[in-house]
């Protein structure tokens, strides 16, 4: 006699009750809008620091990493959503990561696990955001007067302000006309820095070209690992579930095609900017490709109007960035503060949200102005959080549904996915709180600068 179904813990009449799922994860979305938020929530600025990971790996193993990430988190991501279709074929549709992660697993413990993880690199991708929105207004303001009494937390609390306004969109959908002009903002900026590298590497003040690596054995390793974790948080995301959540059901087969979308823009932006950057700095490479272009002593290596340019094209990316990776907060505040059975819009459900939304916005306004130094911390968050969700979770999980046999070649690659990125995160983790460490004499609350 067959045994009967596992119960949901998940079902249908308490996500009804349930207004973070009802108002912020509404599922009326096609596959080019979960695209459009896949595109935003991966192809950010952050792929302007792709040379400064080659600068720890050299042109073969730069190559090689950036590749092999590419591939994996394209496998791990359709994974994710061949066990999210396969849950919702047996009755029980998840929309969020942990709910999935605690019904597959059968563990508490894991419910409260990916919550900690997910906070933990949402938060740090919006206050980072917020920071680099910041930087990137005082870079045109230090340009037009130079010598402005402006400081670096002034500008992040003009990008708080903005961000707090721009938080009260009430859905995850409502977003897909920002993330799309965000979509056109990553090309853009992407083909303004590749066309100011290539710029600078043929004109007479190109800068000296060396591509060695260093020469301490130890530093080589440690700074390979941290170039290791550097691209593994710039392909990672951590939102999926809720990404394909905003998709209008039956899913099925709608979120590779947002998937493919998304890495042909990858396969466009993360190439032509790691090699173009690369190709000119070398082993010089800043933490980000403007840095480099725009250096601290002497003159743009590029024409001025392209530069700037590319960091409004920045900036205003960062706002859809900040916005995408706040929904996951947005969700949990609304799932405890709202009332499902009255109108979104309604003043029960609208107070709550304004207040809280600002809160939270604040918060990260005044960590980023506090913490200026918190790209060393985000590489800890990444190394720690983006692995395992995007790396270890989405094998462990499809494993667990679909039970292939552990001679078949998926069992043997996802174990083999497995083993390598948990070590390689224990090894990144370590580099980046290395780096912490030896970083932290710079360290000034409420600084002006920006620790690389």
């Amino acid at each position: 006699m067959a045994s009967p179904p596992a119960p949901d813990p998940f079902p249908a009449p308490r996500r009804d009750a349930d207004a973070g799922a009802a108002f912020v994860l509404e599922s009326k979305g096609e596959w080019w809008h979960a695209g459009f938020h896949l595109t935003t929530a991966i192809v950010g600025p952050t792929i302007l620091a792709l040379p400064y990971a080659f600068r720890g790996l050299g042109w073969g193993l730069g190559f090689l990493c950036l590749t092999a990430m590419g591939v994996v988190t394209f496998y791990s991501y359709l994974l994710m959503s061949k066990v999210l279709e396969q849950c919702e074929k047996e009755g029980r549709r998840h929309i969020r990561f942990r709910e999935l992660a605690a019904d597959i697993l059968g563990s508490g413990w894991m419910f409260y696990f990916v919550i900690f993880i997910q906070t933990a690199i949402n938060t740090g991708i919006g206050i980072g955001a917020i920071l680099l929105a910041g930087e990137c207004l005082k870079i045109m303001y230090s340009n037009l007067s130079p010598n402005g009494s402006l400081k670096l937390y002034d500008f992040i609390a003009m990008v708080t302000v903005v961000m707090i306004v721009l938080s009260q969109l009430p859905t995850f959908h409502s977003l897909r006309h920002i993330n799309l002009v965000s979509l056109f903002l990553s090309l853009g900026y992407t083909f303004l820095v590749v066309g100011a590298c290539i710029y600078a590497g043929l004109s007479k003040n190109a800068p000296p070209r060396d591509y060695s690596l260093e020469s301490s054995e130890s530093a080589r390793v440690f700074s390979a690992f941290t170039s290791i974790s550097i691209i593994a948080a710039i392909f990672g995301n951590g939102i999926l579930p809720e990404i394909q959540a905003t998709l209008a059901p039956p899913v099925t087969g709608k979120m590779v095609k947002g998937l493919l979308m998304c890495y042909a823009v990858i396969a466009v932006t993360f190439y032509s900017a790691a090699v173009s950057g690369y190709w000119v700095f070398g082993n010089k490479s800043n933490s980000t490709i403007l840095k480099s272009l725009m250096p601290d002593n002497g003159p743009a290596l590029a024409p001025t109007w392209a530069l700037g340019l590319g960091v409004v094209f920045v900036l205003l990316q960062l706002f859809a960035i900040g916005l995408v990776y706040s929904q996951v907060a947005y969700e949990i505040m609304e799932s405890q503060s709202a009332d499902v059975k009255q109108g979104i819009f309604s003043l029960r459900n609208l107070i709550p949200r304004i207040i809280l939304r600002t809160l939270y916005m604040v918060f990260c306004g005044f960590m980023a102005a506090m913490l200026p130094f918190f790209g060393d911390i985000n590489g800890v968050v990444g190394a720690i959080g983006f692995i395992p969700l995007d790396f270890v979770l989405p094998m462990v999980l499809y494993n667990m549904t679909f039970k292939p046999t552990k001679s078949s070649l998926t069992y043997l690659i996802n174990i083999s996915i497995i083993i390598v990125f948990t070590g390689a995160g224990l090894m990144g983790a370590f580099s980046s709180i290395r780096k912490l460490i030896l970083d932290a004499n710079q360290f000034k609350l409420f600084s002006s600068d920006v620790v690389d």
